[in-house]
């Protein structure tokens, strides 16, 4: 006689306002094949990347939850709700002390770039940053910025965290796939864009960084890698097969992070405490 089973149901959350949130959750929705993954509850499980309240929630109403911090810590975060199973993106080359089971690197799920690839991809993060320092790059540098990135590419596409005039949203954007076809990244320094021109070896210049979180990861990332700066007069950007990733250490290079994550949620799915 057959057995009818009713599929798993699993509850994916994150900060659409933080785009190494965004970027961490879908990765990791690419490795879970097989679930029924929904935006409410009721579920068997959670994932909950960043968001602390939703995780306790979910706890306190039985839900078993996953909680992965996506980004660069900032110096007074609160530590994950007890309860969790606690995860921490943290790339193994990335020089620093880890707080968390750290996940190594939360790659695309299709690393492979086009062999055609045209224009500039800038992805910029506002997340945490004060109001009057994003407002003052937004209405300085980053117009010119554009323009210079038209120029030398044919174009630029603008994706961020937060709702710009002339700019994707990143929960309305494929970052990776958009990457993926681009000649040229431009990026502030966040987790999720740097892992991206590392998993496909591709030449990366960094926007300035806003706020302290971002200006604590700049300074480690170049310590360990020699990225330009966006804004340097006359600075090249890098062809597109420069690879500034080459001088890391290969013991390091672990890109199997969401698959990691994926599994540990999957087992919490199907086997719920």
């Amino acid at each position: 006689m057959a057995v009818l089973t009713t599929p798993r149901r699993t509850l994916l959350l994150s900060r659409d306002d933080e785009l190494d949130s965004v970027l961490a959750l879908r990765r990791i929705a690419a490795h879970l094949g097989g679930l029924d993954l929904v935006g409410d509850a009721p579920a068997d499980a959670a994932l909950v990347c960043d968001d602390a309240d939703a995780a306790r929630r979910l706890l306190a109403a039985g839900v078993p939850v996953v909680h992965l911090r996506s980004g660069h810590p900032a110096k007074d975060e609160p530590p994950p709700p007890e309860g969790v199973l606690s995860w921490a993106h943290r790339p193994g080359w990335l020089p620093g002390p880890t707080t968390g089971r750290p996940t190594g690197a939360l790659a695309p799920a299709r690393p492979a770039q086009r062999r055609s690839r045209s224009g500039t991809l800038l992805l910029l993060s506002l997340w945490g940053v004060p109001d009057g320092e994003a407002g003052a790059f937004v209405s300085g540098p980053l117009p010119g910025l554009v323009r210079e990135a038209v120029r030398r590419t044919g174009s630029c596409t603008v994706v961020s965290d937060a709702r710009l005039d002339g700019a994707l949203h990143v929960t309305e954007a494929d970052v990776d796939a958009l990457h993926a076809s681009c000649a040229v990244l431009l990026a502030s320094p966040t987790l999720g864009a740097l892992t991206l021109a590392h998993a496909r070896r591709s030449p990366a210049a960094l926007l300035p960084p806003l706020g302290d979180t971002q200006r604590d990861l700049a300074g480690r990332v170049l310590s360990a890698a020699s990225l330009p700066w966006a804004l340097d007069p006359g600075g090249a950007w890098g062809p597109p097969d420069d690879n500034p990733w080459a001088a890391l250490d290969p013991s390091l290079d672990d890109l199997r992070g969401a698959q990691r994550v994926a599994r540990s949620l999957r087992q919490l799915t199907l086997a719920p405490w």
